[in-house]
């Protein structure tokens, strides 16, 4: 089993969550407004509250896949980390309405935003943000990918198709 050694300063993996947060941010800020403020706050949190979710089902005991960041304890640049989520789930609705892909090529868009997503966190393993472990592979990412961003598009179409009705 590879051994992971933390470091106690504030290096590459810091700095690249912080980076890409702050260009995530700025991002959908300049980017021109395609969805209403509550529209746009439920796409950002999807992002944010399935990579929680996935993070901390995979990263606590007794499964402890990986872990994240310089130690094992949950820090605030471990909560920064869970907001740079929020940029990527945004885009992936906005250039899904930007392009207006057709419901027979979404999973040609899921497949293609999959693989972006496995080399984001290729990178992000990289620079020392995960630290896999127990068998852990980046495979099993790219199916939890697939079937979140599933179910984005799944959110994605009720809330195109029935909006603010009431029942």
């Amino acid at each position: 089993m590879k051994e992971i050694r933390y470091d106690q300063q504030f290096s590459a993996n810091e700095w690249f969550i912080l980076s890409a947060f702050v260009i995530g941010a700025l991002l959908v800020i300049l980017v021109p407004r395609r969805f209403d403020l509550k529209t746009s706050g439920v796409f950002l949190m999807c992002g944010v509250f399935f990579g929680f979710f996935f993070d901390h089902t995979l990263s606590v005991f007794p499964v402890s896949f990986y872990r994240i960041n310089d130690t094992s304890e949950f820090e605030t640049m471990d909560f920064i980390s869970h907001v740079v989520y929020a940029p990527v789930s945004y885009f992936f609705f906005y250039l899904y309405d930007l392009f207006q892909i057709k419901i027979r090529n979404s999973l040609m868009y899921v497949l293609a935003w999959s693989f972006l997503s496995c080399g984001f966190e290729r990178i992000s393993e990289a620079v020392g943000v995960f630290h896999y472990e127990n068998g852990y592979k980046i495979l099993y990412s790219f199916e939890i990918y697939l079937i979140v961003q599933s179910l984005w598009l799944l959110l994605y179409w009720a809330i195109k198709l029935y909006g603010d009705r009431r029942f």
